[in-house]
């Protein structure tokens, strides 16, 4: 991108197919798609703004119990105003939906990220596994625990920087999370045999493969998950630094230590971590890195991180990194941002009907529910007001 001044120079907008949604938003075409609902890119008709607006269809929370869930989100989104956080501006619902006007961050996810390459080199991991370090503990400091650290959930800003996303699960548990939800998937669970005997290039394009249908699914993936969360006899906030393990293992291997052809392998191989943890001869990692997973996912009294984060950053892994100006250097993977709408670092999704108008809802008790639903408007004013200017954080990726 241009620079003028220490400024980005203005980016123009791409030719997206423009459509007229609610409160002034013009709708500019769609980057994610969940189990709950989906993320649209749309434009503020007053001032211009880009945003990324999260849509979760109701009826959906209601049933599948992910009220809680979504209230947690929004309230930390309010609270947590750092680098680190994917800012919300505000939320609003009509009688079918919830919306969650956030920043757009153009450089997509570390999951589409780690899709496109085999391998990160370990200057690259180190890179992005200690901006999360920094991200995961600026949560901690609030008191949060995030509890759903994975690649999907990590999101670059415009240069390239990390950010944290997605803070359903900081609030109670979602069944997927359940110990019981793995051992009843089925009765009979098919072999792990023929996967186990592919060697690390072959798995690697297998869990590819098969990763965003994972992502998408109500069911999502067990890979990444603490094995103390599981047993549901109490956890802590170490179960983020289990999770930023399995993504460190990750992004050298090519694939997470425990996954698998089946959710239920995959949870019985994280329960088992002590036999199932294994790093393949024919992928060479240094010491420094094998060490650090190792003294991530470990037993959660045993895991780095227990005493402070210092114990984290003072790791010989991160000999080289400066913590205090990370995010003002260059990111590792620089992300190449054409215009302010630009979507080329996101999947694309076919259309769907979830904004469509509301007729004949048949669900009976719709409005009885909906008081559940109630205080959950936000405005945060800062850069709504505006008119004309596009805020520095979509220029520039400042927060």
């Amino acid at each position: 991108m241009a620079m003028t001044g220490g400024m980005a120079a203005p980016l123009p907008m791409s030719n997206h197919t423009r459509e007229r949604v609610t409160v002034g938003l013009v709708r500019l075409g769609l980057i994610g798609r969940g189990a709950f609902g989906e993320v649209r890119l749309v434009q503020k008709k007053d001032t211009g703004h880009i945003y990324a607006m999260k849509i979760l269809r109701k009826a959906d929370m209601l049933e599948k119990e992910q009220v809680a869930h979504i209230r947690a989100e929004r309230d930390i989104l309010v609270e947590a105003d750092g680098a680190w956080v994917v800012k919300m501006f505000y939320s609003f619902q009509d009688k079918r939906n919830l919306y969650l006007i956030m920043e757009f961050l153009p450089g997509g996810d570390m999951m589409t990220l780690l899709m496109k390459k085999d391998t990160l080199s370990e200057e690259a991991t180190q890179f992005y596994i200690a901006e999360t370090v920094l991200a995961i503990d600026s949560i901690h400091q609030l008191g949060f625990i995030h509890r759903d650290i994975k690649p999907d959930n990590l999101l670059l800003d415009s240069r390239g920087h990390v950010k944290l996303s997605d803070f359903g699960l900081c609030t109670g548990l979602k069944k997927a999370h359940r110990t019981e939800f793995y051992r009843n998937l089925t009765h009979n669970p098919p072999s792990d045999f023929s996967f186990q005997n592919m060697n690390s290039k072959r798995k690697a394009e297998t869990w590819k493969k098969n990763r965003r249908q994972l992502a998408y699914s109500t069911v999502g993936t067990p890979d990444y998950i603490a094995p103390e969360v599981f047993m549901q006899t109490g956890y802590n906030k170490l179960c983020d630094w289990w999770s930023l393990g399995v993504i460190m293992y990750e992004m050298l291997i090519g694939y997470p230590p425990f996954c698998s052809e089946t959710p239920q392998e995959t949870y019985r191989k994280v329960m088992n971590w002590r036999e199932t943890l294994i790093f393949p001869p024919e992928v060479p990692i240094s010491e420094k890195a094998k060490d650090l997973i190792l003294r991530y996912c470990t037993d959660a009294e045993n895991r780095i991180g227990a005493v402070s984060v210092e114990e984290i950053k003072s790791h010989p892994f991160f000999e080289s990194v400066d913590w205090e100006h990370i995010r003002e250097r260059p990111a590792a993977i620089s992300i190449e941002i054409k215009s302010i709408d630009d979507t080329s670092n996101f999947d694309d999704f076919p259309e769907s009907d979830i904004l469509q108008p509301v007729t004949n809802v048949t669900e009976p008790d719709f409005k009885s529910k909906d008081w559940v639903f109630l205080n959950y408007t936000y405005k945060r004013f800062e850069g709504l007001t505006q008119r004309g200017t596009i805020p520095t954080y979509t220029k520039a990726g400042k927060a």
